[in-house]
């Protein structure tokens, strides 16, 4: 005779929503992990090209050939600045990320908690009825006894 949840699709729904939110917090650290080793991967780049320079004007270099190590030089600190930026804003993502999912899990915890106390009141209710039921019947046996 357990009456059902009546919150229970408010329930399933956070949940799926609390799934869907774990889900894309996944994405979003995994993206961020990606553009960290990307700039890692450039500013590895950077220091062995600086290397290569530095051991290039030791041995002597052209006028061009310094123009074109500093050329290139300047777009890897370009390309580094961008990335910067990119995982700036990939760890900005993911720390909204984790609070839209804590927010979720937060409805869930509320919404079980609300349907583990209506669990106990209906078995406190199922209960109650039984020794209702089972009163009313010795009640019954005794009355039949005592009327024989």
């Amino acid at each position: 005779m357990t009456g059902k949840f009546p919150l229970q699709p408010l329930l399933d729904l956070a949940n799926t929503r609390m799934d869907d939110a774990a889900r894309r917090l996944g994405e979003l650290i995994a993206s961020e992990r990606s553009g960290q080793q990307k700039l890692e991967m450039l500013e590895n780049y950077r220091a062995e090209y600086r290397e290569r320079f530095v051991t290039a004007a030791r041995a002597g270099i052209g006028p061009d050939e310094l123009r074109n190590y500093t050329a290139f030089i300047n777009r890897i600190d370009d390309a580094i600045s961008a990335q910067h930026l990119v995982v700036e804003q990939s760890r900005n993502h993911t720390s909204q990320g984790q609070q839209f999912w804590m927010a979720q899990r937060n409805k869930v915890q509320a919404f079980d908690t609300l349907s583990q106390r209506h669990q106990k009141l209906q078995a406190r209710n199922e209960l109650r009825q039984e020794q209702r039921a089972s009163d009313e019947h010795a009640a019954r046996q005794h009355l039949k006894r005592d009327s024989d």
